[in-house]
């Protein structure tokens, strides 16, 4: 403002009209109050980016949001019948609609992005760039990342770098990633495909733990204070993987839930050694055990109202493909369930609206054995 005025005088009608504009258009964009989230990760949260992507892995086409009520129905992008656990989450911390996923036209709109947050995540994606390259599109945690600090840009412009810097500390960042890196571990490729074929289970770990400790810190470095990092869950459980491994039914696989278990045992203390050396600026890294969560739903399904928890809804058999007309029901020769309600997996990977509004409870409210060292209701607050 200082050497605005001390140049007035030789500063033209038009240039001091335009300053005038961006002051008043920045004076409209202030963080709103409520709850804002910046989601990442892969489609166990994709909210519609692989949409926008030539890719194998799609959910845009029926019965995919058969039941998700904001769009009437209508395929989103979300590969579940309804909504997913972000979704729920922000729903419950008073969110009025969800973040537009990143690649969708709308999301350079500046005052959608201050109010409510951005979705990140892609189906198919992993930590390690390679992951998911089998389905050719996606977009990995590192492109994710990259796509925040382009938003972060468009904030500054418009609330400067302090404002933002405020703004993005009270924002919740949700990482769910982590699934595909070991889905492609454990599944058959072709050699050199992966990049991962020939190291051990162990390695797997390590590699996957560097590069996403890598991704959280750049997150903070960009303002990110609140992280919510995710667990990977029982992926000896899913029917893809009992099918793979011929797997009994109400059994899971013992070794790709020892992979995993290895992986979450370890990002527990990357996350322990973020919050003790990043701790002084009050940045939180709180770890969700969607493990031990999912995996007691998958257990005690009766007691939840489940009445199916190893076959999916939408798909049987090999090769698991999920497709039907959302207006016809399973008496009349769809391949999706009628009562979605009663089955803990939608398709032959991710669970169904009913499983993913039982684990954000317990990841919204649940005590440390859910989620650590606070849980999600306390970070907002």
């Amino acid at each position: 403002m200082t050497m605005f005025i001390a140049r007035k005088c030789y500063a033209s009608f038009p240039a001091m009209l335009t300053w005038l504009l961006l002051v008043l258009l920045s004076s409209q964009f202030q963080p709103c109050p409520c709850y804002t989230s910046f989601v990442f990760g892969d489609s166990l949260v994709d909210a519609g980016n692989n949409n926008y992507l030539f890719t194998l892995a799609k959910a845009d086409s029926p019965p995919y949001g058969v039941d998700f009520k904001p769009s009437g129905g209508r395929p989103t992008g979300r590969f579940t019948n309804g909504r997913t656990i972000p979704d729920i989450i922000g729903q419950q911390l008073g969110a009025k609609s969800f973040p537009d996923p990143y690649l969708a036209s709308s999301v350079n709109q500046l005052e959608n992005t201050v109010r409510i947050g951005i979705n990140y995540a892609s189906g198919a994606s992993g930590i390690l760039d390679q992951t998911g390259i089998l389905f050719i599109g996606r977009v990995s945690m590192r492109e994710q990342v990259n796509d925040f600090e382009h938003s972060k840009s468009y904030m500054v412009e418009m609330m400067g770098e302090n404002g933002t810097m405020e703004f993005l500390k009270k924002a919740i960042f949700i990482v769910t990633t982590g699934s595909n890196d070991i889905l492609n571990y454990v599944q058959s490729s072709p050699p050199l495909v992966m990049g991962t074929d020939d190291v051990s289970p162990l390695t797997l770990q390590d590699m996957m733990i560097s590069n996403l400790t890598l991704h959280l810190k750049r997150l903070h470095e960009l303002g990110a204070r609140k992280l919510v990092v995710v667990g990977v869950g029982p992926l000896g459980c899913i029917p893809f993987v009992r099918a793979v491994k011929l797997i009994p039914p109400g059994q899971c696989s013992t070794e790709v839930n020892a992979i995993v278990q290895g992986y979450n045992g370890k990002l527990i203390r990357a996350l322990r050694g973020l919050n003790r050396d990043m701790g002084p600026d009050r940045s939180i890294f709180v770890y969700a055990n969607s493990y031990d969560i999912f995996l007691n739903i998958i257990s005690n399904h009766r007691s939840y109202g489940f009445e199916e928890a190893s076959e999916p809804c939408c798909g049987a058999l090999p090769p698991f493909l999920c497709f039907g007309d959302p207006t016809r029901n399973s008496s009349t020769g769809s391949v999706f369930c009628d009562d979605r309600s009663k089955y803990v997996f939608w398709d032959a990977y991710h669970p169904t609206e009913a499983a993913n509004l039982i684990m954000a409870r317990a990841l919204l409210d649940g005590n440390q054995s859910m989620t650590s060292p606070i849980n999600i209701r306390q970070l907002y607050h």
